[in-house]
């Protein structure tokens, strides 16, 4: 049971360590109530010795450097491990791509509260996270670019902080930037919050002008500050400590897993009632009922990492070991309360891909895993922690369609696949239509586009080639701002595109809007591919000679098998190639009758590229050590059959 000096009821006088509840000190708390208070009128109380505060943000708008600022200010880590840059972003892919994928949880102590940062990913394929996190916090650090202003991503992410009932605090960051505009970005992010229904949070609506890289916080971009203090002072007194019910018996949503090589499965959540010990025994609410279950080890999050406890109470952030079989928007609760939580839901899937495994020549060379037993098992285990995605059995086939909210939310399970081991082969990216009122319906996304004026031209005829409409023209110094509606159809394989066409000036952001009436057909790859005709190594002189007519996906010197994709073609047919066929060698030889074999380096695709450049009778087959371009049917006699059938 807490202790009352822990606690404070909603409206009290100040305890021995609690501020008063004034309204007019205090700010607008109005919170979503678990079920459990509407049936049993419990008042609620409020901690006040600790603060769980989610940071979303557009991609790339600082939340994890900010992240790194607050602990190496807060003193959570020694001096000489302070340069280590971006903290949280601990998963290898996070770090090379310099994104966050996965949300985190720390800790940070300041003036004797307890602050839990939920650090989340900033980009739309990744909102699954977000929507799930969000749960355990009640409030909301709201990271603007003070030059960019709110993005795509920017109003997704608070949308969802205002249907849970979190207290946002709006931080425009990077105020040092050259072309920065922070009272205009801090303008549009009270705008945006209004437009989302937080009008009743503009009246005593908190924010703060910041620099993550420099490592300060101010109430005024003009008298820049040497720290962090007003930022975590805004924390401490303008957000709520969590609603809790510290009488009530035990309810806690699983919003989190981890796994450990020696206690499997951690759930991860916020307690909202009662307290939890080590060693308890538990009722687990899930889909298919309830089991009682019994409490392994206990944890609460402490400063980067994890700190063992006896017994926690309501409002902690803890991870629970022991409970088997649990998954994400399970609820734990005690023994017969009968107060289970209602699930968590998230957007559902745009986009699909269909996962088989790999049938290429060359299956098992590099892989471990390269059966439909294994990958199977793998896709089971992700569905268990990544909430936004959907596996169903291809019917006929032993094959699987993963759902997902886009390509790169896709191709990021995939590259952490072949680093496990695993071989697959991978169809094209499709979009998942939907039956509404009798007729189809396919996903519409707003599309924003950040490029010089003088390269805008070849933007609005890509973009307006695949369906998409212009919303908004923004002028903004040398630079234009362009907002589209498109199907999401459009999208697959358009960053590529406006990219070269805009010699790699363009900033591109997407996120999903609404679902609408299919549009028509869209134009397809305009080139054909080279497909090689025999398995060998490529040789140089064969390079040569193709590589007047076509551009080269693959070096000189690598292995390739009958049906594999070896370049683009100039036309718009394929074309059937030896790419291994050697120089005849003759006895004649003579000055300048030899031609000196210069090739043009190849065109390297990454994961995300191939998978958005192959046709729907292509696959991409990756493997732990290689990306490969392919034709389902490998023989060219098979696929004649085929289009003499179709």
């Amino acid at each position: 049971m807490p202790c009352n000096r822990h606690i404070a009821s909603i409206g009290e006088t100040e305890n021995d360590c609690f501020q008063p509840k004034s309204k007019s000190s205090q700010p607008n708390t109005t919170h979503r109530l678990p079920a459990f208070h509407q049936r049993t009128k419990i008042n609620p109380l409020r901690r006040n010795d600790i603060r769980n505060v989610v940071i979303i943000a557009h991609v790339d708008h600082g939340k994890t450097t900010l992240v790194d600022c607050l602990l190496q200010q807060c003193g959570q880590y020694r001096e000489s491990e302070a340069k280590v840059d971006r903290v949280l972003d601990s998963n290898d892919i996070e770090r090379e791509r310099g994104i966050t994928i996965l949300s985190k949880n720390i800790t940070v102590n300041y003036r004797g509260v307890k602050i839990n940062l939920i650090d989340t990913p900033g980009h739309a394929d990744f909102g699954g996270e977000v929507e799930r996190v969000v749960k355990m916090a009640d409030g909301a650090l709201v990271l603007v670019d003070s030059a960019e202003g709110p993005m795509p991503q920017t109003r997704f992410v608070l949308e969802k902080a205002l249907q849970a009932g979190v207290r946002p605090i709006v931080v425009v960051n990077k105020v040092d930037r050259p072309d920065g505009r922070p009272h205009e970005a801090l303008d549009e992010a009270l705008e945006l919050l209004a437009e989302l229904g937080g009008e009743e949070q503009l009246d005593d609506a908190s924010y703060v002008f910041a620099s993550s890289r420099e490592g300060f916080a101010t109430p005024d971009p003009d008298t820049p500050s040497t720290d962090m203090r007003p930022l975590l002072d805004l924390l401490v007194d303008s957000l709520p400590g969590p609603e809790v019910e510290p009488e009530a018996p035990l309810q806690m949503m699983v919003t989190t897993l981890d796994w450990s090589e020696y206690v499997g499965r951690i759930a991860v959540g916020r307690i909202t009632a009662g307290t939890l010990k080590a060693g308890q025994t538990v009722d687990l609410h899930q889909k298919t009922g309830i089991s009682k279950q019994k409490v392994g080890g206990l944890f609460v999050f402490e400063k980067l990492g994890r700190m063992a406890a006896e017994s926690v109470e309501a409002g902690d952030i803890v991870a629970v070991e022991g409970i088997g079989d649990v998954e994400i928007g399970d609820t734990i609760s005690a023994v017969d309360a009968n107060n289970a939580m209602p699930r968590l839901t998230v957007d559902e899937p745009t986009l699909e891909m269909v996962f088989s495994v790999n049938s290429s020549p060359m299956v098992g060379r590099e892989g471990k895993y390269v059966t439909t037993r294994q990958l199977k098992s793998r896709l089971e285990k992700e569905l268990e922690r990544n909430v936004a995605l959907r596996v169903e059995m291809v019917e006929g086939a032993e094959a699987y369609a993963v759902k997902g909210r886009g390509v790169l939310h896709l191709a990021v399970l995939i590259e952490t696949m072949r680093r496990e081991g695993f071989e697959l082969s991978v169809g094209k990216p499709r979009v998942i239509f939907k039956e509404i009122n009798g007729k189809k319906h396919e996903p519409f996304e707003t599309l924003r586009v950040e490029v010089p004026t003088e390269s805008m031209g070849p933007v609005m005829e890509l973009v307006g080639n695949r369906r998409g409409t212009l919303e908004e023209l923004e002028q903004r110094g040398e630079y234009s701002l362009l907002r589209f509606l498109i199907p999401s159809r459009g999208l697959i394989g358009l960053r590529t595109r406006l990219l070269n066409a805009t010699r790699g000036t363009a900033i591109i952001h997407h996120r999903f809007e609404s679902y609408r009436p299919i549009e028509g057909e869209l134009p397809r790859r305009a080139n054909g591919v080279l497909v090689s005709m025999t398995s060998g190594k490529t040789m140089p002189h064969a390079m040569f000679l193709l590589q007047d007519r076509s551009e080269l996906i693959v070096p000189a010197g690598i292995e390739v098998y009958e049906g594999m994709i070896v370049g683009e073609n100039a036309r718009e047919n394929d074309m059937i190639v030896n790419p291994c066929r050697e120089k005849k060698l003759t006895n004649v030889r003579a000055s300048g009758s030899d031609d000196n074999v210069i090739l043009k380096p190849s065109r390297t695709l990454s994961l995300e590229a191939a998978l958005e450049y192959i046709e729907e009778d292509e696959l991409v087959e990756v493997t732990p050590e290689n990306i490969r371009l392919r034709k389902i049917l490998l023989t060219e006699s098979a696929r004649r059959r085929q289009g003499r059938s179709a």
